[in-house]
């Protein structure tokens, strides 16, 4: 069987999820979210992102990441569905390489923490930056704890930066009056949205360009058609032009119409 690489000569394949950091398509929110996030990291501030499932919270975290200087931040990257108060704690000191159990309590891994943090800016003016992902599936007791996370000297010195990024119900969440406790401390908070449909055009031009393509495969009235099922969303985007692209290479044809997305959606992804 003929690969979309083959048959049409890409270098690499275009709509993956792991495409290196440099080669992201990126828009004006995109950037001004990378900018919010090294300012709260470089300041040790509290920053809360949402957007919509699919969105592109999660590229514009390793796209963040990848962009801190490792010798002046430490990222500690969490994503745990579960994540009680101690296992955060254990978890936090386990990516620290600090020797502990997780057997100890709340308070002491805290206390741990805490201390590894002072250390790192005593002895190599290090910043540690604390990721949170699917924030929005995390218990009350776990958003409680966030508030903690950024106190010590009474209130006034943070150690850290605190990064808590989830689906758009973790904002619905915080907006309830039992956690203005944790919304007065939120330094920024930033919603990424999705693409319009220029951006979406070119969004996939980039991609396609990525893979070594610079013909329009896709026509006007096929990116019309992915902008209206995909709303913009980089992930639907990707799983509908990788779909059309393998029909493309098993008809043998070099350019994909509305009419073959609208195949490829009605067969692959109506249920």
């Amino acid at each position: 069987m003929i690969t979309i690489e083959q048959f049409f000569k890409f270098e690499r394949a275009p709509f993956e999820r792991d495409i290196p950091v440099e080669y992201l398509y990126t828009t004006p929110k995109f950037d001004e979210l990378l900018s919010r996030l090294e300012y709260a990291a470089l300041h040790r501030k509290f920053i809360v992102v949402t957007g919509a499932v699919g969105v592109g919270k999660s590229t514009a975290i390793r796209k963040f990441t990848a962009l801190l200087d490792k010798n002046n931040f430490r990222c500690i990257y969490i994503a745990d569905s579960a994540l009680t108060p101690r296992v955060f704690y254990w978890e936090v000191l386990s990516q620290l390489s600090v020797d502990s159990k997780p057997s100890f309590y709340r308070s002491e891994g805290k206390r741990k923490m805490i201390d590894c943090f002072a250390k790192l800016a005593e002895n190599s003016n290090v910043i540690p930056v604390i990721i949170i992902d699917e924030a929005h599936k995390l218990s009350g007791s776990m958003l409680e704890e966030t508030r903690f996370l950024l106190n010590n000297d009474m209130d006034s010195n943070n150690l850290m930066s605190l990064v808590v990024v989830g689906q758009s119900e973790l904002r619905a969440k915080l907006s309830k009056e039992t956690f203005e406790p944790i919304t007065q401390r939120i330094d920024f908070r930033f919603a990424l949205t999705p693409f319009d449909r220029a951006q979406t055009q070119d969004y996939i031009h980039s991609h396609l360009s990525y893979a070594g393509e610079s013909r329009d495969i896709f026509s006007p009235s096929a990116v019309d058609t992915i902008f209206k099922f995909s709303d913009g969303i980089a992930r639907k985007i990707n799983k509908i032009c990788s779909l059309a692209l393998l029909y493309a290479a098993q008809k043998s044809m070099h350019s994909i119409d509305g009419g073959i997305i609208n195949y490829v959606v009605e067969q692959e992804l109506t249920w």
